[in-house]
This record gives structure tokens, C-alpha cells and sequence, in this order.
């Protein structure tokens, strides 16, 4: 079977198996979480416009970009293939005529197609609750693409780097906590250059904020202390991570030998 044919056939059985389990089930109300937190600043905030969108941003943007998608693509990514040597079911996927890179890439999709998924739905409810009173305003629906498109940016970068850690560690969940919630935390309140290091500095660099020209929609409090990378350059990169990151995953998947017991 050829690789293409081979990922979409992957993706279809393991997106439609993924719907169905009860960690989607999990993480879909964890992303639903930020709509009641919503429900309450639109009441509090009732008829204060500039108030509203300051929460929209800060609430909002902190919980998806800090906490919501590390953890939804820390499992999704590790599960890659770990998921399958848990079950003592790789070595079933292993003997169907299929090449190894296309597992790989096939359940890589599938795992960031549910996650932005549930991201999209979280974030589209939360943020329209919000924005409920400026529906009329074309640059509310603007800035929401813009900030779903940076968070599914994320959830790829994420989902091929815990892929990769997922293809080299039988504990990869454990290095990815302390990646995603330590390093990813700490460094960005370094000075300099060593920002650069990590996935949210350009998830954060892309975000609609200009500091010191008042004003306007924006996420000070995610951008504190953040010397941003051009637009262009943060893209780059974020997709450069993923396409390294997923390449070196198929590659070890594929010279890897995976013993019974492993």
C-alpha cells in the first residue's frame, strides 16, 4: 500500500476510534472548562466593553496557551506509539501492509486533528460568550482566527515533539511534564535570545499584541517580559519544529525494533 493512501486510512480508523474514547470525552469538558469562567466575566463585566476584552484575551489565551494544549498534546503525542506498546498491540499494526512512516504520520494526524478540534470548540464558545455584544464587529471574528490559528501552530509543534519523545522513551509522559510545564514556563522570563529555546516563545511572538501603543486587543500578561520573533520568522520556525521533530519520529519508528515485551 502505498504512504499516502496508507495515512489517510490511519487517520480515518484512529480519528473516528479516538472520538469515541473516554480520554476525548476528558479532554473535551477540561476545554469546556474556560466557558464557565466566560459565563461568569460576562456577568461581572456587564456593559464594560474594554473590560470584556481584556478578559477575553487574558483568561482566555492563558488557560489554552499555558496549560489546555500542552496537556492535551503531551498525551495525545507520547500515546503515539506508546499507546500501542502498552496494549500489546503494535506488533498487530506492524504486520498490516503498511509502511511504518505512515503509521506514524497517520496517527499523528489524527491526534492533532482531535485535539484542534476540541480546542477550536472550547476556545469558539469561550470567546463568543465574550464577545457577544460586538457580533456586528468583523475584527472580533479577525482576531479569534488569529488566535485559533496560533493555538492548532502550537498543537502541532507540541504533538511532533511529544511524538518524538514517544518514540524514544518508554516514560516519555514524564520528560514531557517537565518540558512542557517547566521549561516552557520558566524560559520565557529569561532575557535574550534564550526565549528562543522553546515552542510558546512563538506561539507568543504571533499573538495580536504591540506593547506601548495602548489600546486594542492584546495578552500583556502572557507577553511580559517576551522579546518577540517577527511574524514570519516565529511561523517558520514553528513549522520547521514540527516537520524535524515528526521526521525524526518516523525515522527511529521506522529502524526501531519493538520487542514482545516492550
Amino acid at each position: 500500500m502505498r504512504t499516502g493512501a496508507a495515512v489517510r486510512e490511519i487517520f480515518g480508523f484512529f480519528f473516528g476510534l479516538g472520538r469515541r474514547t473516554g480520554r476525548a470525552r476528558t479532554f473535551t469538558l477540561i476545554g469546556l472548562v474556560p466557558v464557565a469562567l466566560a459565563v461568569a466575566a460576562r456577568a461581572f463585566y456587564h456593559g464594560r466593553t474594554g473590560d470584556m476584552v481584556a478578559v477575553s484575551t487574558e483568561i482566555l489565551m492563558v488557560i489554552f496557551l499555558q496549560f489546555y494544549i500542552v496537556l492535551v498534546t503531551l498525551f495525545y503525542g507520547t500515546s503515539v506509539t506508546a499507546e500501542e506498546t502498552e496494549n500489546r498491540t503494535l506488533a498487530y499494526l506492524l504486520t498490516r501492509p503498511v509502511p511504518k512512516t505512515a503509521i506514524i504520520l497517520g496517527k499523528f494526524s489524527a491526534a492533532a486533528a482531535l485535539t484542534s478540534a476540541m480546542v477550536a470548540l472550547g476556545l469558539g464558545v469561550s470567546y463568543f460568550i465574550l464577545n457577544a455584544g460586538q457580533m456586528g464587529d468583523l475584527a472580533v471574528y479577525a482576531t479569534f482566527l488569529r488566535y485559533l490559528g496560533v493555538l492548532v501552530l502550537g498543537i502541532l509543534a507540541y504533538t511532533a515533539f511529544f511524538t518524538f519523545l514517544g518514540t524514544i522513551l518508554k516514560r516519555a509522559i514524564i520528560l514531557g511534564l517537565v518540558f512542557g510545564f517547566g521549561w516552557e514556563t520558566a524560559i520565557q522570563y529569561f532575557p535574550g535570545s534564550t526565549q528562543r529555546f522553546s515552542i510558546v516563545h512563538y506561539l507568543k511572538s504571533l499573538l495580536p499584541y504591540q506593547p506601548g501603543r495602548g489600546g486594542g486587543r492584546g495578552v500583556a500578561l502572557l507577553l511580559f517580559r517576551l522579546e518577540p520573533t517577527s511574524p514570519l520568522l516565529a511561523v517558520i520556525a514553528l513549522v520547521a519544529i514540527t516537520a524535524v521533530f515528526l521526521a525524526l519520529a518516523c525515522v527511529i519508528f521506522r529502524a526501531k525494533e519493538y520487542l514482545a515485551e516492550d
